[in-house]
């Protein structure tokens, strides 16, 4: 089956990108990315998940690269590659990972992206690199700040509008300079002029899913604030989005987080791996933000223009009517029950075309194979 150019996946050209310079990206031959990646050799492997593999490769200038090879040719993996494909094709941002290329020889789809030094936040927070105690605040305030400004131009400055429906913390990959650059763009949807939300299948991550997505296949913009409220408390606290507390019981974040943050108790949310370290302010605002990004009722979700700002401290009178939000000032201290956790079969904890369940252990011991190149 011939692969159809990047733009043949219903889309055109933008009127107001006609005639512009279009980012640089190329088609690569599969022997050149066999060249670069060594026969796609074990050692040379940085991931691996639903899709596929994703390995370290150096082209002939000494450029680095990252390889993402599919792992078995289908219809479905050929429309998720070709959305991803056009996508990144299409955008340009700094804190978007960049295309290089694509190769469709055969049954062999293949996407090139640059190569992130520091691998993911993932691997930061709970991975490889977890021990290393290598985000202090300072780095963390820049990331949060870097991935908002990534998802916003997503949300407000590409046309057409896209959703990325899979903002999690194996999805923000750190550069050499721990510069956050948002990736993975096979779930992400366009969303057409006027559209309030597309009804969709659910895909995405277990304790990262709003509500609405979750439920009804609701996906819109706010979907995306939802996963990056619940991103934004992973950075601040260290803690996964989902904690298991027995057998059968796991409690998300947000359930953890939220009577803390109602007490001003912002000492006993912060990462024990920063010790203390932060400026007080700003964890407090990225908190604030975090929680009011992750509310179940959308209509409440600030959009990412407004926690692009919140977060960067522009509003000053915003900033101030955070701490007074109705979610802070609702319920007492005490009067928070123990059943602040959820059952393993509530609709948090739907199936999902990637599988959530085992997704942080697998990607962390994907990570684990990465060679420092």
């Amino acid at each position: 089956m011939a692969f159809c150019p990047v733009f043949c996946f219903g889309k055109r050209l933008d009127r107001n990108q006609r005639g512009k310079k279009q980012p640089t990206w190329r088609i690569f031959s599969l022997k050149e990315l066999h060249s670069a990646t060594n026969n796609f050799n074990y050692d040379n492997k940085l991931g691996e998940g639903a899709f596929g593999s994703v390995y370290w490769g150096q082209l002939w200038d000494g450029s680095q690269i990252a390889v993402k090879r599919l792992k078995v040719w289908s219809n479905k993996a050929e429309m998720e590659f070709g959305v991803e494909v056009e996508i990144l094709a299409r955008v340009r941002h700094d804190n978007l990972l960049s295309l290089r290329g694509y190769c469709a020889e055969g049954q062999e789809r293949l996407i090139v992206y640059d190569y992130m030094a520091n691998l993911s936040l993932l691997s930061h927070l709970h991975g490889q690199h977890s021990s290393e105690c290598l985000l202090d605040w300072n780095r963390r305030m820049n990331i949060a700040i870097g991935s908002a400004e990534g998802i916003a131009y997503l949300h407000h400055h590409a046309t057409p509008h896209i959703i990325h429906r899979d903002i999690k913390a194996s999805n923000v990959l750190l550069d050499s300079d721990f510069k956050a650059r948002v990736a993975d763009f096979g779930f992400a949807k366009f969303i057409p002029d006027g559209a309030t939300h597309v009804t969709t299948r659910v895909k995405g991550t277990l304790g990262y899913l709003a509500p609405e997505y979750a439920m009804l296949g609701k996906a819109s913009e706010s979907c995306d604030v939802y996963s990056f409220g619940i991103l934004l408390l992973e950075l601040a606290s260290g803690k996964k989005p989902l904690e298991k507390l027995n057998a059968t019981t796991k409690r998300t974040i947000t359930d953890w987080a939220l009577p803390l943050a109602c007490e001003r108790k912002f000492s006993d949310l912060a990462d024990p791996r920063i010790n203390g370290k932060y400026a007080e302010e700003e964890f407090k605002r990225v908190v604030f933000v975090a929680l009011i990004c992750a509310q179940s009722q959308p209509e409440k979700r600030p959009t990412m223009l407004e926690v692009l700002e919140l977060l960067k401290g522009e509003a000053k009178d915003k900033v101030a009517a955070l701490e007074n939000h109705e979610l802070f000032n609702g319920p007492k201290p005490g009067e928070y029950n123990d059943g602040l956790s959820v059952a393993e079969d509530s609709p948090d904890f739907i199936s999902e075309d990637k599988d959530g369940n085992k997704e942080v252990k697998e990607e962390i011991a994907s990570e684990n194979t990465h060679r420092n190149a």
